[in-house]
């Protein structure tokens, strides 16, 4: 007999991630390197496991190889209390298609749910940098009696137009759910503000497969979970709303608690990592009660040769700076940078090769990028326009595998 509830955790990993072009040339975007030692998927199956919720399934569709080699790698289990994280890339069970939706995505895998005959089933996406206890929003969906619990954070009014807008009753029922509005509405206790969608849901189990079967029978859907399923439940009167600020993980720090990042464009993504490299960085890696699993554990430390400095960085292992000026950058694992080279407010990837005197502003490096001796990047956007992308905020990105002159 289980003393707690069984949950099931559902990982939404399918996305194309087209925005964050060329970084998802060759990858799903779930498995794009973030951070020095992770991969954007690292932080949802971090927060799951570190939650005490250790079966998970991973969705996946797009170009999923290294995606499912890394959680194959990285996130093993033993299994002895039949614990299982395991990749599930789209089967074509229900005949010869793909999935057309997130909705669908979990429609078309409902024999994971079968199998497992799970009380609670939570449901979270894939490539969002954040902490979060979600146990603590399980306990909440519980209480409340609900049959779906979103999670709700809070942002501006004014830059809630992108995102899915939560309108909810004091107790928190959720009224009304909208795509990217024009007019958010506040929350019940602040009018400034609005509970945008975090992707991130706790169902009941039951609620959730009749659901899924009543919208794969709707030939009008477009089968999504935010823009389908979660509408449904608030039309009958079933959705609630879980507050972000009320999840407290331990050992979390004032300036990083609450903190959630969409890193789906180039300029996000970079931002993010910025927001890494300060001595008391906005989001903190090293929480030593909450950690992130990586990949790097096989890997020699970072070593620092002929004077070479990094200042204000993020240094991966086995990476090399050898007489060479790195700051306020984020340096993945096994990346050399040569005699003479700067690097300034950079992201360098797995395997990035930064020759003598080189140049590099202001960047995103995909890995396996070299850098030829004297090379510049970021220096002159309208000549790297030519070659490259560079994005509105002006960050250059160049995919796997280029050499820059």
């Amino acid at each position: 007999m289980r003393s707690q509830p069984h949950v099931l955790g559902i990982v939404l990993a399918g996305g194309e991630g087209k925005r964050l072009y060329p970084l998802t040339m060759d990858r799903a975007k779930p498995a794009v390197p973030f951070g020095g030692s992770y991969r954007l998927i690292d932080f949802v199956l971090s927060n799951l496991v570190n939650g005490g919720y250790e079966r998970i399934c991973v969705l996946t569709q797009y170009k999923s190889h290294s995606l499912d080699k890394h959680i194959s790698q990285t996130w093993w289990s033993s299994g002895f209390q039949g614990e299982f994280i395991t990749p599930v890339p789209a089967q074509q069970r229900l005949g010869p298609r793909w999935y057309t939706g997130s909705a669908d995505a979990i429609y078309q895998s409902m024999n994971l749910i079968y199998d497992e005959e799970p009380d609670y089933i939570v449901v979270f996406g894939a490539d969002h940098v954040y902490r979060m206890d979600p146990s603590q929003m399980v306990d909440a969906h519980i209480a409340s009696g609900a049959a779906v619990t979103v999670a709700g954070i809070r942002v501006p009014r004014r830059e809630a137009v992108a995102f899915g807008c939560i309108d909810s009753d004091d107790d928190g029922k959720i009224t009304e759910f909208v795509e990217k509005p024009a007019d958010p509405p506040g929350t019940p206790d602040d009018p400034d503000v609005t509970f945008a969608s975090m992707g991130n849901y706790v169902f009941t189990a039951d609620a959730l497969v009749e659901a899924l079967k009543a919208d794969a029978a709707d030939g009008d859907s477009d089968h999504d979970m935010g823009g389908d399923i979660i509408p449904a439940f608030v039309a009958r009167g079933e959705a609630y709303v879980y507050d972000f600020d009320d999840n407290v993980v331990p050992g979390s720090l004032d300036r990083d608690r609450g903190y959630w990042r969409d890193v789906g464009t180039i300029d996000a993504f970079y931002d993010a990592h910025m927001d890494l490299v300060s001595e008391n960085p906005v989001f903190n890696l090293y929480n030593k009660r909450w950690p992130i699993r990586g990949e790097t554990s096989h890997l020699p430390p970072a070593k620092f040769v002929r004077g070479g400095t990094a200042n204000d960085s993020v240094v991966g292992a086995g990476t090399i700076v050898a007489g060479a000026t790195v700051h306020g950058s984020v340096l993945f694992n096994n990346v050399f940078v040569d005699e003479g080279a700067v690097v300034q407010g950079s992201v360098l990837m797995p395997g990035v090769r930064i020759g003598r005197n080189a140049v590099v502003r202001n960047a995103i490096l995909d890995k396996n990028v070299r850098i030829a001796d004297g090379g510049q990047l970021g220096v002159d956007l309208d000549h790297d326009r030519k070659q490259h992308i560079v994005s509105p905020g002006g960050i250059v990105a160049v995919g796997k595998n280029v050499v820059v002159e």
